[in-house]
């Protein structure tokens, strides 16, 4: 544990200083097609906000956390939690032949792309850039939470993860993050779970 972790503010349902505009706010001032929905809405809209309008849209209602200090990486995020780094629940983004691949993993492993996503997948992902990251599932690097994606996406989950009664993933951006149970985040992100560390 760390001892002098960072006291965040509380975001319950959405409800934050972040902005003053709704979670469900979807720059609805233009109709838009629905190829161009998920950019447009990414362009509008923070984040952390995006992500609260999906998982308004998925029934589930996060108890999120901001740090001002933001949680880019992994130990970032556990530092100011005061948690063990493995608890943090990581998502990795590569590219697959039909889409992006999420990779939920704990903070404390690395993903063995070349020998265990290509057993989980039949092929190997190749590695991916911020742009990619951002046109694939709506979010940045550093913010990519494990559901509530833009853009189809195939989502696999470390089994380590199930160690922990809690683990943390980002909300949406580098600064929020929230807690929740392994097998819930299975559930809600229709994840497979492996062997998926180095």
């Amino acid at each position: 544990m760390v001892a002098n972790a960072i006291t965040p503010r509380r975001i319950i349902g959405g409800s934050s200083s972040l902005s003053t505009k709704p979670a469900s706010w979807l720059c609805a001032s233009m109709p838009l097609p629905n190829d161009e929905v998920g950019r447009r809405a990414s362009e509008c809209m923070d984040g952390h906000e995006l992500w609260l309008a999906q998982c308004e849209n998925l029934g589930y209602q996060p108890d999120t956390h901001l740090y001002e200090d933001g949680t880019r990486t992994s130990q970032d995020a556990a530092n100011q939690l005061g948690c063990e780094v493995a608890h943090i629940a990581k998502s990795i983004v590569f590219a697959g032949q039909e889409g992006a691949i999420v990779v939920i993993t704990s903070g404390a492993n690395r993903v063995d792309r070349k020998r265990k996503l290509k057993r989980l997948l039949g092929y190997k992902p190749s590695m991916t850039d911020a742009d990619y990251i951002l046109e694939s599932t709506g979010y940045a690097p550093g913010g990519v939470p494990p559901f509530g994606h833009l853009k189809p996406c195939t989502v696999l989950m470390d089994e380590d993860l199930f160690q922990y009664e809690t683990v943390w993933g980002a909300g949406g951006s580098a600064k929020t993050v929230f807690p929740i149970a392994p097998d819930e985040l299975q559930r809600i992100a229709g994840a497979t779970v492996g062997d998926v560390k180095q």
